[in-house]
């Protein structure tokens, strides 16, 4: 009978047999370290190692409800701790969304699997693109068998898409994908897009290789000179093709921010999500967002240029009617009873946002431009409110939005041991960190900590100690779950959309109009309400 060991040892490579040798006459059970043990030492020296039970501390009640609070909350305000600078966005974007469904989206290394996770998300994304961009495109293309499958036409109906991408989890991933087939159908689908709206495209990849039928490189050519932009979410490892695409496609932009690698199920959702966000038209505000000067042609420079320019667009604001008796509507010739008349040529549409079939027309509601027009001034930061000044304004002991009651401000001596005990735990924990992880990352991360930091007015991740977060307009407090609903779903301060709060913004206006009359301005060279995203800008010499 062979033996077992060397019928496993003739399967693998050679480096591997001999890390995996027995040796005989060290032992029962000794395996030969070899140097490949050595290498995987030095290799390991390199990854920090996180120690997330270290984090946890019991309370003064013997319990760890109020670290997982403090971790919890620290996540939410991670996510809202963006950059709110307003910058020019097409809000009319035409999208196309590629989706790999080869025989690599069967992995499990992302819960259930990468293809069952990719069409849960991509639904998520659907539903969410078009709730931030009412008056986009969206279209589905598929790669399965070096060919790319046209899931679901351009359309800015999200029922559509969803039911589309909803039919894929029947179907099994098998093939090889061709990035060179998806590119080509994606570039035919956005040809007739409109020039005063963006062309996209949404990338997710989970392989190594392409099939594709001639040279790509040609293929990425034609979509720079159609002025067509390319993101792609990799779910194995960072691919050379890929990242000359998007380097290629958006030559303003760093391609790291361009082209990431999903580390996790949250960091792929993320990623995902992220798309959802116009992207910035302005040339030379990219360029000083992503600190790049050179790398571009005359040739990029002109299409930037052009596509920075402002331009009228005409639109119809049809009202909705209903009919006693059904008759075919113009988008799908189907007999409705309700519906909305063009308001050029009376045709009736289904749905709003469209284009109108008869006269072409864009038809939409107000409250679509407004939700749109949301990106060109996002709503901003709001800063955490310290112990020291909750106990100046004890008047606010309610959250403005929801109305809970904020937790009890402690006496000066309680203060000030919590506060002697947070310095000595961040201090430890900064020991360790330096001890045990490895310097380049822990010093990227400190730096990071402290920019943030910096940018909200706080001390750690900025978690306020009181948990009370204040909008520097209004001047209200809020809870952390205001926070995120205002900053991820109204987009507006509730403090400022009241009555107080609009009387406010009123006097802060008549006090710098007065201060502009009389030449007063801020010794940082520009006005309050220029921050807010309102105003305009007051050059100083």
């Amino acid at each position: 009978m062979p033996d077992s060991d060397d019928d496993y040892i003739e399967a693998i490579s050679d480096d591997e047999a001999e890390a995996h040798q027995v040796t005989r006459g060290a032992g029962h059970g000794t395996r030969a370290s070899g140097q490949r043990h050595g290498g995987g030492r030095r290799a390991m020296a390199g990854f920090e190692v996180t120690r997330t039970w270290e984090n946890v501390v019991e309370g003064a009640d013997g319990t760890i409800s109020s670290t997982v609070e403090g971790m919890l909350e620290a996540g939410k305000r991670r996510r809202l701790l963006k950059d709110t600078t307003p910058l020019q966005r097409g809000i009319i974007r035409h999208l196309v969304l590629i989706l790999d469904l080869s025989a690599t989206m069967t992995e499990k290394d992302l819960r259930p699997t990468r293809y069952l996770l990719m069409i849960r998300y991509a639904q998520e994304f659907v539903t969410e693109f078009f709730e931030q961009n009412p008056i986009s495109q969206l279209g589905v293309i598929g790669m399965r068998d070096g060919l790319a499958i046209r899931i679901s036409d351009m359309s800015g109906n999200p029922s559509d898409h969803i039911g589309k991408l909803q039919s894929l989890r029947e179907q099994e991933p098998k093939g090889s994908p061709s990035l060179q087939n998806a590119l080509d159908m994606a570039r035919a689908a956005l040809f007739h897009a409109p020039s005063h709206g963006t062309r996209e495209t949404l990338l997710i990849f989970g392989s190594l290789l392409s099939s594709d039928p001639g040279d790509i490189h040609t293929t990425i050519t034609s979509l720079v000179q159609s002025h067509i932009t390319v993101t792609v979410i990799g779910l194995s490892a960072q691919v050379a093709i890929c990242r000359t695409l998007v380097s290629r496609t958006q030559p303003g932009l760093n391609p790291d921010l361009a082209y990431s690698v999903a580390l996790n199920e949250q960091h792929f959702r993320e990623l995902f999500m992220r798309g959802t966000t116009p992207p910035i038209t302005s040339r030379s505000a990219m360029l000083e967002d992503n600190g790049l000067e050179n790398g571009v042609g005359q040739g990029g420079h002109s299409r930037q240029n052009e596509a920075s320019k402002s331009s009228l667009l005409m639109m119809g604001f049809p009202s909705r009617i209903l009919e006693t008796t059904p008759s075919l509507c113009a988008c799908h010739s189907q007999p409705t009873r309700g519906g909305y008349l063009c308001s050029r040529c009376s045709s009736k549409v289904c749905s709003l946002p469209s284009t109108c079939p008869a006269c072409g027309l864009t038809l939409i509601l107000s409250t679509h431009l407004a939700r749109s027009y949301r990106h060109l001034f996002p709503l901003r930061n709001w800063g955490d409110v310290s112990w020291k000044r909750a106990r100046s304004e004890t008047k606010q002991s309610n959250c403005f939005g929801c109305g809970n009651v904020f937790p009890d401000i402690p006496s000066k001596e309680a203060l000030i041991q919590v506060t002697a005990a947070q310095r000595v735990e961040r201090r430890s924990t900064g020991n360790k960190t330096q001890g045990g992880a490895n310097p380049v990352t822990a010093g990227r991360r400190g730096q990071a900590e402290k920019e943030r930091g910096e940018a909200v007015g706080s001390t750690g991740s900025g978690v306020s100690e009181s948990g009370r977060y204040a909008c520097d307009t209004c001047g209200r407090f809020f809870c952390i779950d205001c926070d995120v609903f205002a900053h991820e779903i109204v987009h507006n301060c509730p403090g400022c959309q009241s009555r107080e709060g609009m009387l406010l913004a009123m006097q802060v206006k008549e006090r710098e109009a007065f201060a502009e009359s009389h030449g007063h301005v801020h010794g940082h060279g520009h006005m309050g309400g220029l921050e807010n995203g309102g105003g305009d800008a007051m050059e100083v010499g």
